[in-house]
């Protein structure tokens, strides 16, 4: 069944793709990945010998700068497959400058980009855990949790009207007033605009007291189309949707879990439910559900895989794709990201001879 999947993208891929205007919002993030080249339990020795002597260096722990935020990575991954993109996103100076430098191969249009003092910052330690990695991701959201629809202004909001798609992330990175971007934006494309409304929260937790109003006032409205998650936001969103939670978690492993719980979310939500895991990936609707395997790739990097995911599930749904190779084309885009020694994301011709090598 993949192997078909894979033939029938090769030649999606090879036809002429429409190019669509695709809004994505709000956040970029100076981010540096690191790689100890250890697990936990070995670097935090490591660490506290460090410390008992009072300090003093660690070598050997591999370093990189890299673009950073679910939008601003999204709109790469977008941009490199030949969509138009604009970011509606807050940094600093150094940040628009910074930006300006990951972003000019794909000549995006950064005028909507608003300045603030501070910028966004994550430092993501990504552990080795068995034959996986985990990463834990360290950050300082800067402006990013004052930013709300206040700093729209009309031109923003006439933008959000022409778009194909408008896509929001990191919810819990907008603390203040995250709950009422997305209750905005989604309204206004819902009222006076014509494209689709996508949806990823990143993970709620550091924001955990504001999410019964989240799940209330935006993911229960109707004004979202597509809502994707991974295995903790699927849990942890229809837990709250439900007084029998331990019912969901009775037996189950995480990816079991959270394939009920996004099947569960989807019996109460008027978007569409997509789900992606480390092993695969799946869409939800009240009609039923599609599930693909993830592709068997060497990993590099687990952190931006889900912002490469997202890319690839947008530019399937935009073109009418079967929700089984719309999927694939996700699972391809991110594993290509995830494989590459350089955080690249894929061309559509980079994407195609990496799915022939996969046949």
């Amino acid at each position: 069944m993949l192997d078909q999947l894979l033939k029938e993208l090769i030649r999606f891929l090879e036809s002429k793709i429409e190019k669509l205007d695709i809004v994505v919002m709000p956040d970029f993030f100076l981010d540096r990945l690191i790689d100890p080249h250890r697990n936990l339990v070995a670097f935090s020795k490591i660490l506290g010998e460090v410390v008992k002597r009072k300090g003093g260096n660690i070598d050997d722990v591999k370093q990189t700068d890299v673009r950073g935020g679910n939008a601003v990575n999204t709109a790469s991954a977008l941009a490199a497959l030949n969509m138009k993109v604009i970011p509606i996103v807050c940094t600093s100076k150094l940040g628009l400058e910074r930006m300006k430098l990951y972003m000019k191969p794909h000549r995006i249009d950064l005028s909507h980009v608003k300045i603030f003092d501070r910028a966004s910052t994550t430092t993501s330690i990504e552990f080795r855990d068995r034959n996986t990695k985990a990463n834990v991701m360290l950050r300082d959201v800067g402006a990013l949790a004052q930013f709300g629809p206040h700093h729209l202004n009309e031109e923003d909001f006439e933008l959000i009207e022409k778009a194909d798609y408008v896509c929001l992330f990191n919810w819990a990175g907008t603390k203040h007033f995250g709950t009422e971007l997305a209750e905005t934006v989604f309204s206004r494309v819902k009222t006076k605009g014509k494209g689709k409304t996508y949806y990823d929260t990143a993970d709620p937790t550091t924001n955990e007291d504001k999410i019964p109003q989240l799940v209330k006032n935006v993911l229960q409205n109707d004004n979202v189309d597509i809502l994707s998650v991974n295995e903790s936001e699927a849990i942890i969103y229809a837990s709250e949707l439900t007084d029998e939670k331990s019912k969901l978690k009775k037996n189950l492993r995480l990816e079991n879990l959270a394939e009920k719980s996004a099947n569960f979310l989807a019996s109460r939500l008027s978007a569409r439910v997509d789900l992606h895991s480390t092993s695969f990936s799946a869409t939800f609707t009240e009609k039923g559900r599609s599930i693909v395997p993830a592709l068997n790739v060497p990993v590099s990097r687990i952190t931006g895989a889900g912002d490469a995911w997202n890319a690839g599930n947008i530019l399937g749904d935009a073109h009418g794709l079967s929700d089984e190779l719309r999927l694939t084309l996700a699972n391809a885009v991110a594993a290509y990201y995830i494989s590459s020694p350089k955080a690249v994301h894929p061309t559509r011709k980079q994407l195609m001879e990496f799915c022939e090598r996969l046949t």
